[in-house]
Protein backbone atom coordinates (compact mmCIF):
# COMPACT_ATOMS: atom_id res chain seq x y z
CA UNK A 1 0.00 0.00 0.00
CA UNK A 2 0.94 3.25 -1.51
CA UNK A 3 1.62 5.72 1.77
CA UNK A 4 0.23 9.71 1.21
CA UNK A 5 2.45 12.41 0.34
CA UNK A 6 2.58 15.40 2.62
CA UNK A 7 0.39 17.50 -0.49
CA UNK A 8 -2.06 15.35 -1.19
CA UNK A 9 -5.16 15.47 -0.69
CA UNK A 10 -7.13 13.51 2.25
CA UNK A 11 -9.36 10.48 0.72
CA UNK A 12 -12.91 11.37 0.88
CA UNK A 13 -15.70 9.16 1.66
CA UNK A 14 -17.95 7.77 -0.21
CA UNK A 15 -21.04 9.23 -0.39
CA UNK A 16 -24.14 6.86 0.32
CA UNK A 17 -27.03 7.68 -1.35
CA UNK A 18 -29.28 4.52 -1.08
CA UNK A 19 -30.70 6.07 1.83
CA UNK A 20 -31.72 9.31 -0.06
CA UNK A 21 -33.41 7.51 -3.10
CA UNK A 22 -35.62 5.37 -1.13
CA UNK A 23 -38.52 7.81 -0.40
CA UNK A 24 -38.09 8.50 -3.81
CA UNK A 25 -38.12 4.82 -5.08
CA UNK A 26 -41.25 4.79 -2.73
CA UNK A 27 -42.99 7.28 -4.07
CA UNK A 28 -42.47 6.37 -7.70
CA UNK A 29 -43.63 2.63 -7.04
CA UNK A 30 -46.88 3.99 -5.46
CA UNK A 31 -47.83 5.57 -8.80
CA UNK A 32 -49.37 2.64 -10.26
CA UNK A 33 -51.01 1.69 -7.03
CA UNK A 34 -52.59 4.64 -6.84
CA UNK A 35 -53.90 4.86 -10.72
CA UNK A 36 -54.89 8.27 -10.09
CA UNK A 37 -51.96 11.05 -11.15
CA UNK A 38 -53.73 13.75 -9.12
CA UNK A 39 -54.46 11.77 -5.83
CA UNK A 40 -50.99 10.72 -5.67
CA UNK A 41 -49.68 14.24 -6.05
CA UNK A 42 -51.84 15.36 -3.05
CA UNK A 43 -50.50 12.41 -1.06
CA UNK A 44 -47.10 12.55 -1.65
CA UNK A 45 -47.24 16.76 -0.95
CA UNK A 46 -49.68 15.45 2.04
CA UNK A 47 -46.29 13.11 2.88
CA UNK A 48 -43.89 15.84 2.97
CA UNK A 49 -45.76 17.99 4.75
CA UNK A 50 -46.18 15.75 7.87
CA UNK A 51 -43.00 14.41 7.27
CA UNK A 52 -41.46 18.12 7.58
CA UNK A 53 -43.33 18.80 11.02
CA UNK A 54 -42.38 15.67 12.53
CA UNK A 55 -38.56 16.32 11.60
CA UNK A 56 -38.98 19.54 13.13
CA UNK A 57 -40.17 17.54 16.54
CA UNK A 58 -37.68 14.68 16.32
CA UNK A 59 -34.45 17.02 15.19
CA UNK A 60 -34.30 18.11 18.82
CA UNK A 61 -34.43 14.49 20.12
CA UNK A 62 -31.53 13.22 17.93
CA UNK A 63 -29.43 15.90 18.52
CA UNK A 64 -29.71 15.52 22.09
CA UNK A 65 -28.65 11.66 21.75
CA UNK A 66 -26.47 12.32 19.26
CA UNK A 67 -24.45 15.06 20.82
CA UNK A 68 -25.28 14.03 24.54
CA UNK A 69 -25.91 10.95 24.48
CA UNK A 70 -28.82 11.67 26.69
CA UNK A 71 -32.22 9.61 26.19
CA UNK A 72 -35.21 11.84 26.90
CA UNK A 73 -38.00 10.62 27.19
CA UNK A 74 -39.92 13.77 28.16
CA UNK A 75 -39.55 15.25 24.73
CA UNK A 76 -43.32 14.85 24.16
CA UNK A 77 -43.64 17.29 27.00
CA UNK A 78 -41.82 20.16 24.99
CA UNK A 79 -44.13 19.87 22.12
CA UNK A 80 -47.57 19.81 24.44
CA UNK A 81 -46.36 23.28 26.33
CA UNK A 82 -45.54 24.98 22.63
CA UNK A 83 -48.63 24.08 21.73
CA UNK A 84 -50.67 25.39 24.85
CA UNK A 85 -48.40 28.40 24.69
CA UNK A 86 -48.78 29.51 21.81
CA UNK A 87 -53.04 29.51 22.20
CA UNK A 88 -52.50 31.58 24.79
CA UNK A 89 -51.13 33.85 22.32
CA UNK A 90 -53.54 33.39 19.36
CA UNK A 91 -56.55 33.42 21.67
CA UNK A 92 -56.51 37.02 22.56
CA UNK A 93 -56.17 37.84 18.84
CA UNK A 94 -58.56 36.18 16.96
CA UNK A 95 -59.88 38.12 15.13
CA UNK A 96 -56.65 38.83 13.58
CA UNK A 97 -56.20 35.43 12.94
CA UNK A 98 -59.36 34.94 11.77
CA UNK A 99 -58.67 37.91 9.17
CA UNK A 100 -58.29 36.94 5.32
CA UNK A 101 -54.99 39.13 5.48
CA UNK A 102 -51.30 36.63 5.19
CA UNK A 103 -49.47 39.23 6.83
CA UNK A 104 -51.88 39.81 9.29
CA UNK A 105 -52.14 36.22 10.06
CA UNK A 106 -48.15 35.83 10.30
CA UNK A 107 -47.94 38.66 12.31
CA UNK A 108 -49.73 36.83 15.13
CA UNK A 109 -48.31 33.23 14.30
CA UNK A 110 -44.56 34.11 13.93
CA UNK A 111 -45.17 35.88 17.71
CA UNK A 112 -46.90 32.78 18.77
CA UNK A 113 -44.33 30.07 17.53
CA UNK A 114 -41.39 32.33 19.08
CA UNK A 115 -42.83 32.64 22.06
CA UNK A 116 -43.71 28.93 22.08
CA UNK A 117 -39.74 28.11 21.31
CA UNK A 118 -38.50 30.46 23.94
CA UNK A 119 -41.00 28.80 26.62
CA UNK A 120 -39.86 25.41 26.09
CA UNK A 121 -36.12 26.11 25.31
CA UNK A 122 -36.15 27.51 29.47
CA UNK A 123 -38.16 24.20 30.29
CA UNK A 124 -35.41 22.73 28.77
CA UNK A 125 -33.40 24.72 30.32
CA UNK A 126 -34.56 23.67 33.93
CA UNK A 127 -35.53 19.94 32.76
CA UNK A 128 -31.72 19.77 31.87
CA UNK A 129 -30.12 21.27 35.03
CA UNK A 130 -33.07 19.29 37.32
CA UNK A 131 -33.55 16.01 35.81
CA UNK A 132 -30.29 15.16 33.19
CA UNK A 133 -27.44 16.84 34.98
CA UNK A 134 -27.01 13.81 38.15
CA UNK A 135 -27.51 11.45 35.68
CA UNK A 136 -25.73 12.05 32.71
CA UNK A 137 -23.98 8.49 31.30
CA UNK A 138 -26.43 6.47 33.35
CA UNK A 139 -29.33 5.56 30.32
CA UNK A 140 -31.62 3.97 32.70
CA UNK A 141 -32.09 6.57 35.29
CA UNK A 142 -32.48 8.71 32.06
CA UNK A 143 -35.09 7.26 30.92
CA UNK A 144 -37.01 6.55 34.34
CA UNK A 145 -35.98 10.47 35.09
CA UNK A 146 -37.53 12.16 32.02
CA UNK A 147 -40.52 9.83 32.01
CA UNK A 148 -41.64 10.99 35.28
CA UNK A 149 -41.02 14.50 33.91
CA UNK A 150 -43.14 13.66 31.34
CA UNK A 151 -46.30 12.33 33.71
CA UNK A 152 -45.58 15.53 36.07
CA UNK A 153 -45.57 17.74 32.53
CA UNK A 154 -48.87 16.51 31.49
CA UNK A 155 -50.55 16.16 34.66
CA UNK A 156 -50.22 20.01 35.28
CA UNK A 157 -51.36 20.93 31.72
CA UNK A 158 -54.37 18.74 32.87
CA UNK A 159 -54.27 20.74 36.03
CA UNK A 160 -54.04 23.98 34.17
CA UNK A 161 -56.38 23.16 31.02
CA UNK A 162 -58.66 20.92 31.98
CA UNK A 163 -59.10 17.45 30.18
CA UNK A 164 -61.17 19.30 27.93
CA UNK A 165 -59.96 19.50 23.95
CA UNK A 166 -58.93 23.48 22.68
CA UNK A 167 -59.84 24.29 19.06
CA UNK A 168 -56.67 25.84 16.94
CA UNK A 169 -58.13 26.69 13.80
CA UNK A 170 -55.91 27.58 11.10
CA UNK A 171 -55.79 31.27 9.90
CA UNK A 172 -57.88 32.49 7.09
CA UNK A 173 -55.26 33.01 4.95
CA UNK A 174 -53.85 29.49 5.03
CA UNK A 175 -57.29 27.79 4.73
CA UNK A 176 -57.95 25.93 1.27
CA UNK A 177 -55.66 25.20 -1.40
CA UNK A 178 -53.60 25.99 -4.57
CA UNK A 179 -55.31 24.43 -7.35
CA UNK A 180 -52.96 23.15 -10.35
CA UNK A 181 -55.45 21.30 -12.90
CA UNK A 182 -56.39 18.85 -11.12
CA UNK A 183 -54.27 18.88 -8.25
CA UNK A 184 -55.18 20.60 -4.77
CA UNK A 185 -52.37 21.44 -2.08
CA UNK A 186 -53.07 22.49 0.48
CA UNK A 187 -51.34 25.96 1.89
CA UNK A 188 -50.72 25.67 5.07
CA UNK A 189 -49.00 22.50 4.12
CA UNK A 190 -46.43 24.32 1.55
CA UNK A 191 -46.10 26.48 4.29
CA UNK A 192 -44.82 23.40 6.89
CA UNK A 193 -42.43 22.00 4.00
CA UNK A 194 -41.11 25.32 3.78
CA UNK A 195 -40.43 25.76 7.32
CA UNK A 196 -39.03 22.39 7.79
CA UNK A 197 -36.79 22.51 5.01
CA UNK A 198 -35.01 26.19 6.88
CA UNK A 199 -35.17 24.28 9.86
CA UNK A 200 -32.46 21.30 8.37
CA UNK A 201 -30.66 23.80 6.17
CA UNK A 202 -30.01 25.58 9.53
CA UNK A 203 -29.30 22.94 11.74
CA UNK A 204 -26.61 21.20 8.95
CA UNK A 205 -25.05 24.59 8.33
CA UNK A 206 -24.72 25.25 12.27
CA UNK A 207 -22.97 21.98 12.77
CA UNK A 208 -20.85 21.99 9.99
CA UNK A 209 -20.12 25.69 9.15
CA UNK A 210 -19.09 27.30 12.34
CA UNK A 211 -17.14 27.28 15.24
CA UNK A 212 -20.09 26.48 17.46
CA UNK A 213 -20.64 23.08 15.29
CA UNK A 214 -16.82 22.18 15.43
CA UNK A 215 -16.97 22.68 19.43
CA UNK A 216 -19.80 20.92 19.67
CA UNK A 217 -18.75 18.07 18.10
CA UNK A 218 -15.46 18.08 19.07
CA UNK A 219 -17.05 17.69 23.19
CA UNK A 220 -18.65 14.62 21.80
CA UNK A 221 -15.27 12.93 21.13
CA UNK A 222 -13.38 14.45 23.44
CA UNK A 223 -14.59 16.81 25.89
CA UNK A 224 -11.23 17.03 27.89
CA UNK A 225 -9.54 18.60 24.83
CA UNK A 226 -12.65 20.85 24.05
CA UNK A 227 -12.34 22.03 28.12
CA UNK A 228 -8.50 22.50 28.21
CA UNK A 229 -8.70 25.06 25.56
CA UNK A 230 -10.92 26.79 27.85
CA UNK A 231 -14.46 25.95 26.27
CA UNK A 232 -17.30 25.02 29.15
CA UNK A 233 -18.44 22.07 27.25
CA UNK A 234 -21.00 21.58 29.95
CA UNK A 235 -22.88 24.83 29.00
CA UNK A 236 -22.75 23.97 25.12
CA UNK A 237 -24.41 20.80 25.78
CA UNK A 238 -26.85 22.87 27.93
CA UNK A 239 -27.40 25.19 24.67
CA UNK A 240 -27.97 21.79 22.58
CA UNK A 241 -30.60 20.53 24.85
CA UNK A 242 -32.39 23.97 25.18
CA UNK A 243 -32.64 23.76 21.02
CA UNK A 244 -33.80 21.00 21.03
CA UNK A 245 -36.49 21.61 23.53
CA UNK A 246 -37.23 24.82 21.30
CA UNK A 247 -37.45 22.90 18.48
CA UNK A 248 -40.01 20.67 19.78
CA UNK A 249 -42.06 23.70 20.99
CA UNK A 250 -42.08 24.58 17.45
CA UNK A 251 -43.13 21.50 15.74
CA UNK A 252 -45.81 21.44 18.42
CA UNK A 253 -47.26 24.47 17.55
CA UNK A 254 -46.95 23.25 13.67
CA UNK A 255 -48.84 20.17 15.04
CA UNK A 256 -51.65 21.89 16.50
CA UNK A 257 -52.24 23.74 13.76
CA UNK A 258 -52.53 20.65 11.30
CA UNK A 259 -55.19 19.67 13.94
CA UNK A 260 -56.81 22.09 14.76
CA UNK A 261 -57.02 21.28 18.02
CA UNK A 262 -54.72 21.61 21.41
CA UNK A 263 -54.97 18.75 24.44
CA UNK A 264 -52.95 17.91 27.35
CA UNK A 265 -51.94 14.25 25.99
CA UNK A 266 -51.54 14.89 22.45
CA UNK A 267 -47.35 14.49 22.91
CA UNK A 268 -48.57 10.19 23.41
CA UNK A 269 -48.96 9.23 19.96
CA UNK A 270 -46.41 11.72 18.65
CA UNK A 271 -43.79 10.63 21.37
CA UNK A 272 -43.77 6.80 19.45
CA UNK A 273 -43.94 8.29 16.28
CA UNK A 274 -40.93 10.12 16.95
CA UNK A 275 -39.06 7.40 18.45
CA UNK A 276 -39.37 5.70 15.06
CA UNK A 277 -37.68 8.42 13.25
CA UNK A 278 -34.75 9.04 15.50
CA UNK A 279 -34.43 4.97 15.17
CA UNK A 280 -34.92 4.89 11.62
CA UNK A 281 -32.53 7.69 10.70
CA UNK A 282 -29.32 6.05 12.75
CA UNK A 283 -29.28 7.57 15.96
CA UNK A 284 -28.01 11.13 16.27
CA UNK A 285 -27.85 11.97 12.45
CA UNK A 286 -29.69 14.93 11.56
CA UNK A 287 -29.66 13.74 7.84
CA UNK A 288 -31.10 10.57 9.00
CA UNK A 289 -33.62 11.53 11.34
CA UNK A 290 -34.99 14.03 8.14
CA UNK A 291 -35.33 10.83 5.39
CA UNK A 292 -36.57 8.95 8.44
CA UNK A 293 -39.83 11.42 8.82
CA UNK A 294 -40.69 11.46 5.10
CA UNK A 295 -40.16 7.68 4.79
CA UNK A 296 -42.67 7.57 8.14
CA UNK A 297 -45.09 10.26 6.72
CA UNK A 298 -45.14 8.87 3.19
CA UNK A 299 -46.21 5.02 4.67
CA UNK A 300 -48.86 6.46 6.64
CA UNK A 301 -50.34 8.46 3.66
CA UNK A 302 -49.77 5.97 1.61
CA UNK A 303 -50.97 3.29 3.79
CA UNK A 304 -53.74 4.85 5.25
CA UNK A 305 -55.14 5.28 1.79
CA UNK A 306 -54.10 1.81 -0.12
CA UNK A 307 -55.10 -0.30 3.21
CA UNK A 308 -56.47 1.86 5.85
CA UNK A 309 -56.52 -1.25 8.14
CA UNK A 310 -52.96 -1.19 8.61
CA UNK A 311 -52.07 2.36 8.82
CA UNK A 312 -51.75 2.11 12.54
CA UNK A 313 -48.72 -0.05 12.63
CA UNK A 314 -47.30 0.55 8.60
CA UNK A 315 -44.59 2.53 11.21
CA UNK A 316 -43.95 -0.82 13.02
CA UNK A 317 -43.40 -2.26 9.95
CA UNK A 318 -41.47 0.35 7.96
CA UNK A 319 -38.73 0.01 11.09
CA UNK A 320 -38.83 -3.48 10.83
CA UNK A 321 -37.84 -3.65 7.35
CA UNK A 322 -35.32 -0.10 7.72
CA UNK A 323 -33.23 -2.33 10.87
CA UNK A 324 -33.72 -5.50 8.84
CA UNK A 325 -31.71 -3.83 6.01
CA UNK A 326 -29.82 -1.50 8.58
CA UNK A 327 -29.76 -2.60 11.87
CA UNK A 328 -27.87 0.80 13.38
CA UNK A 329 -30.00 2.81 10.83
CA UNK A 330 -30.54 5.10 7.71
CA UNK A 331 -27.16 6.86 8.72
CA UNK A 332 -25.35 5.71 11.77
CA UNK A 333 -23.19 8.15 13.32
CA UNK A 334 -22.41 6.59 16.86
CA UNK A 335 -21.79 3.01 18.07
CA UNK A 336 -23.56 3.97 21.05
Amino acid sequence: MTELAANDPLPKPKRDIAPILLPVAVALLMIPLIGSPSTWVTLTVASLAMGMMIFIMASGLTLVFGLMDVLNFGHGAFIAVGAYVATLVLAPFAASVQADSLWMNLAVLAPAALLSMAVSGALGFVVERVLILPVYGQHLKQILMTTGGLIVAEQTLYALWGPQIIPMPLPASLRGSFILGDVAIAKYRVLAMLIGLAVFVAIQLVLNRTKLGLLIRAGVENREMVEALGYRIRRLFLGVFMTGSALAGLGGVMWALYREQVHASMSDDLTVLIFIVVIIGGLGSIGGCFIGAILVAMVANYGGFLVPKLALVSNILLMVAILMWRPRGLYAVTSR
